[in-house]
């Protein structure tokens, strides 16, 4: 019998938690709707700006200032730029605070805000916009400075792509600009790929493909084949595409109902189960799995592009050929890419540092936060002009084709849902408890998606 993946579990937030974070946000409605009840979201900002010589201070909550890889040293640059050109501005940045289990970095903004100090501004992850502008306070950034001033940030000598501009948007406002992100990317150890007898410049374009390879790499070198990090609670934005791209969906577009027990997503989940219970994949967990592909000893990894700057380091010290491939289909259906990570929100309700917040955000997202981002990290450059600037990313392009996937795949994205209410993230959690047990254990995939599917439905917000 497999034995199921060590994970770590995310504490479920109970009835008296909820009625704290209620109380903690008095000040703001519990429905993002009605959060800026009064006030224009039209063109008009309803806090000042800065006098030249106010002087302000904020607090930047962001993961990417965890000492993981290369993302804290270039957001700490960036920061280090902003002040430089905000000399009136001074900003402390901070990782996510306390224990983040399972990558749940809303965690550490809802203690802060049952605490009564949140980060001014913060990133969110996708999944918990919902709940971060219901719940925990965030401002409604079309209120705070006007529609027309957030829709001009999108714009500019390269303006977002188009499928990036919506992505922080909650019944109709803006409650976070898209920051950072990418699509699911098919990693290749293309040395692998050679030694197994396999061509690494025509790398797999199904899961069947990616089953033979897997095998092929496995039997012929040793090594192992394939790690799908989709499949566990910290990665239930690429689980997303693996059901979309199955031809199904978690739950209906208008969020009140469930569908991730439905036939499309038990089939994507009997997909991966097959390839652990076939030795095509291995039961490793995301470090494991990072340190197995760096070290040169697993042939394909499906993973965000934040972690190109940690896979080329390993390649080099390690004397493999790094590749990078889409996402693989479920045979000829089309692949339905989606996105992970975050987007910048406001916490604070004092106006100046509010206007401060709105200033680093501004910032955050320019030219030159994307050329130091991409080139850097590896994550998407939302700003996808830079590519074609000679002055932007257009060397570093020419000399970097692995982000040719992410960025084709940019065009097609469809959003990381948000379960609704304050119960998303068990929601969450059961879904992706559920998909562990089939693929790493002795699950039926229908019958633990259909009872999960069940229990999570008890778990929605009234209709």
């Amino acid at each position: 019998m497999p034995v199921a993946r060590p994970r770590l579990l995310r504490v479920a937030a109970g009835l008296a938690l909820i009625a704290a974070l209620a109380s903690a946000c008095a000040t703001s409605s519990s429905t993002p709707s009605s959060a800026a009840a009064g006030a224009s979201a039209g063109s008009t900002a309803t806090i000042p700006e800065l006098a030249p010589d106010q002087k302000v201070s904020i607090v930047f909550e962001s993961y990417n200032l965890t000492s993981t890889g290369t993302w804290k040293p270039v957001i700490e640059g960036l920061l280090h730029d902003f002040e430089a050109a905000h000399p009136n501005i001074t900003v402390k940045g901070q990782p996510p605070q306390g224990t983040t289990p399972n990558g749940d970095y809303t965690s550490s903004v809802k203690n802060q805000v049952l605490a009564g100090h949140p980060p001014d501004v913060a990133q969110v992850t996708f999944d918990a916009l919902r709940f971060a502008a219901g719940s925990l306070g965030a401002q409604p950034l079309d209120t705070l400075v006007g529609r027309d001033a957030v829709q001009a940030n999108f714009g500019g000598t390269h303006p977002f792509a188009p499928t990036a501009r919506p992505l922080g948007n909650v019944d109709g406002k803006t409650y976070a600009v898209p920051y950072v992100f990418s699509t699911p990317v098919l990693w290749l150890n293309r040395t692998l790929f050679t030694q197994a007898g396999l061509d690494p410049a025509n790398p797999p374009k199904t899961w069947a493909d990616v089953r033979t390879a897997a095998l092929a790499i496995k039997a012929r070198t040793g090594k192992d084949g394939i790690v799908v990090d989709c499949l566990t609670k910290a990665a239930v934005w690429c689980f997303q595409s693996l059901v979309r791209s199955s031809g199904g969906r978690v739950m209906s577009a208008d969020g009140r109902t469930l569908s991730f027990g439905d036939a499309p997503a038990v089939s994507a989940v009997s997909t991966a189960a097959d390839l652990a219970h076939s030795g095509a994949m291995p039961n490793l967990d995301q470090q494991q799995a990072f340190k197995a592909f760096s070290s040169g000893q697993l042939g394909m990894i499906l993973e965000t592009s934040a972690v190109q700057g940690l896979f080329m380091a390993g390649a080099k010290a390690n004397n493999w050929e790094l590749g990078a491939s889409q996402e693989p289909s479920f045979g000829s259906k089309p692949v339905v890419p989606t996105n992970s990570g975050s987007g910048l929100a406001v916490f604070s309700k004092d106006p100046a540092k509010q206007r401060a917040a709105w200033e680093l955000i501004k910032f955050l997202t320019s030219d030159h936060a994307y050329t130091q981002i991409s080139s850097k990290i590896g994550y998407l450059p939302l700003r996808t002009g830079l590519i074609d600037d000679p002055n932007g990313l257009q060397a570093w392009a020419k000399a970097n084709p692995l982000i040719k996937p992410n960025l084709d795949q940019l065009t097609r994205l469809q959003p990381w849902e948000s379960f609704p209410g304050d119960n998303y993230l068990q929601i969450s959690d059961t879904m992706m408890s559920a998909v562990e047990g089939a693929v790493f254990g002795d699950k039926d995939p229908a019958a633990a998606m259909a009872a999960a599917q069940k229990q999570a439905t008890t778990l929605l917000p009234p209709k």
